[in-house]
């Protein structure tokens, strides 16, 4: 009994000195001989610093050590985190400033690990019943992706390549991730055969199948995408997949505005970013973006989205709709463009329809977006074990923007009947006067207002008068000289020889006859024959 009372109290000891004892922060000569090489840490020492930075800021006030700052933790975490995981710093610094430190961890975590591979039914040939039954025939492990898709299957395991069995090579699925099904049910087009939709950049073909998909091969699609080669994956698919409805271009998405103006009731812009959110499949995002790349893709997509929104019809029963998405998780190409096409076209923000997803953002550091951000839909793959992606449902209201000045044409004063059967008067600048009564209207200057606009009108009626003058004098001097030439036409005109045929009607008098002839009916005599003389 006595011993189990000594180790007891030595157990309690140790939780009580790991719990209350102070993390030391690694000193300035400490860092440099790690930056510089000298001093080689393990990844295990380096991860269970991160754990030990992360308890001290969920307590800072009782745990931080004495003369060490917040700002100190989160730089030496930042440092840590990226050599744990292999990001430049300044990626982990800008991930810190979008989550708290213990997400963060998360988010980086879950972007090391694949997501689910996700098939989407083509319903142009076949049901979801039929595909799943057809897969597990084959010894494919399959489940319902979620209850918010009704085409989606989740494949966990299987003994052949998904990507080349008979059910693909028919077209009866589509390889698609679980995050691009989202725009798509943002935008819901319909079937009804008047849809004429645009996918700014289509390739390979995934979202612009299932807008076929939903439109049942009604209506009409323009698949666009800057690069050729990159088109040919798109016929390609488009062929697989039995879609009738597709139309392939390679034009530039900035000059789509311009080249085709009011002319889609709905487009679908996926905008090349970053990738922040996809680094499961590609790793190569860690080391080769930095945040100048960042902004600089956030430019590019203000540009596409303006022109997207001048490409887009707002006349119709529920107006222009449009959905912006990336598959990337930072502020610059996200919240950032929308807001400030907010402020450059007459368009607002619409719920996206999705149940599930986290709203955007409508405040980041000492920024402050419009309130109708948080419609928007954010998805992370330590969430939602999904691909990072962003959604936002545009709907353009006018071609009006807010740059440009309403012309006005001038007209004089307009009398408005206000309230109370006041009448009002609206001059030219556009103030309301009350109208005076009778005493108090100055008589004088109505008077030299009548006579100004009576000499008016005397200038303007002796104008006319002179100018009607000098019209019928030219007349008359054009009418002598034809009159003159007619006299010497006929003198220099010789007498003809008299023919003893009877004389025929010119062929002159015969077109006026046509052209004054009527519909009416009209007996006409008969034609005498032509006498000819003994």
């Amino acid at each position: 009994m006595e011993e189990e009372k000594t180790e007891a109290d030595q157990e309690l000891r140790r939780t009580i000195a790991e719990h209350t004892s102070t993390f030391h922060l690694p000193t300035p000569e400490e860092v440099e001989e790690e930056q510089n090489g000298t001093r080689l840490i393990p990844p295990s020492e380096l991860r269970e610093r991160v754990d030990d930075i992360l308890t001290v800021l969920s307590d800072f006030k009782q745990r931080r050590e004495d003369g060490r700052s917040r700002t100190d933790y989160i730089a030496q975490l930042a440092s840590d985190l990226s050599e744990v995981f292999g990001y430049l710093p300044e990626l982990v610094e800008y991930f810190l400033t979008m989550f708290n430190p213990s997400e963060t961890l998360e988010f980086l975590e879950a972007s090391d690990s694949p997501r689910p591979l996700v098939i989407r039914t083509n319903t142009l040939k076949c049901r979801r019943k039929d595909l799943a039954a057809a897969l597990l025939k084959r010894g494919v492990t399959i489940d319902p992706l979620a209850a918010w898709s009704k085409v989606g299957l989740k494949i966990t395991a299987s003994p052949i390549p998904i990507g080349a069995t008979p059910e693909y090579l028919s077209g009866m699925y589509m390889l698609q991730s679980a995050a691009s099904f989202c725009p798509v049910l943002a935008l819901n087009p319909s079937p009804d055969g008047r849809e004429k939709v645009l996918d700014m950049s289509a390739a390979p073909g995934g979202k612009t199948s299932y807008i076929a998909q939903l439109m049942r091969n009604t209506g009409t699609i323009i698949a666009n995408d800057l690069k050729p080669e990159r088109q040919k994956a798109t016929v390609a698919n488009m062929h697989r997949l039995g879609v009738r409805n597709v139309v392939t271009c390679c034009y530039d998405g900035r000059k789509l505005g311009t080249l085709w103006k009011n002319r889609f009731t709905k487009i679908l812009l996926d905008a090349p970013c970053s990738g922040l959110g996809v680094i499961s499949r590609d790793p190569s995002v860690k080391v080769q973006r930095t945040i100048k790349e960042v902004q600089r893709c956030g430019v590019l997509q203000k540009e596409l989205l303006l022109s997207a929104i001048d490409a887009l019809s707002y006349k119709g029963k529920d107006g222009g709709i449009m959905v912006y998405s990336t598959c990337s998780i930072s502020v610059a190409e996200n919240e950032d463009v929308v807001n400030y096409v907010l402020g450059k076209r007459d368009v607002r923000l619409l719920d996206t329809g999705l149940d599930f997803g986290k709203p955007g953002f409508t405040r980041y550091q000492q920024k402050r977006y419009h309130p109708s951000l948080s419609l928007t839909r954010r998805f992370y793959p330590h969430v939602h074990n999904m691909d990072g992606f962003y959604v936002a449902k545009i709907q353009k209201l006018s071609d009006k923007r807010p740059g440009d000045e309403d012309e006005q044409p001038k007209t004089d004063d307009v009398k408005v009947d206000g309230e109370e059967g006041e009448e009002q008067i609206i001059n030219e600048n556009g103030e309301m006067e009350e109208d005076e009564d009778e005493d108090e209207i100055n008589w004088a200057d109505e008077v030299k207002k009548v006579t100004k606009k009576n000499d008016k009108k005397a200038s303007n009626s002796a104008k006319k008068k002179e100018d009607s003058e000098s019209s019928t004098g030219l007349g008359k001097n054009i009418k002598k000289r034809q009159g003159n030439n007619n006299e010497q036409k006929g003198k220099n005109k010789k007498p003809r020889a008299k023919s003893n045929h009877v004389s025929m009607p010119p062929q002159m008098e015969k077109k006026k006859a046509k052209k004054n002839s009527t519909n009416a009916k009209v007996t006409k005599p008969r034609r005498r024959k032509p006498q000819t003389e003994f």
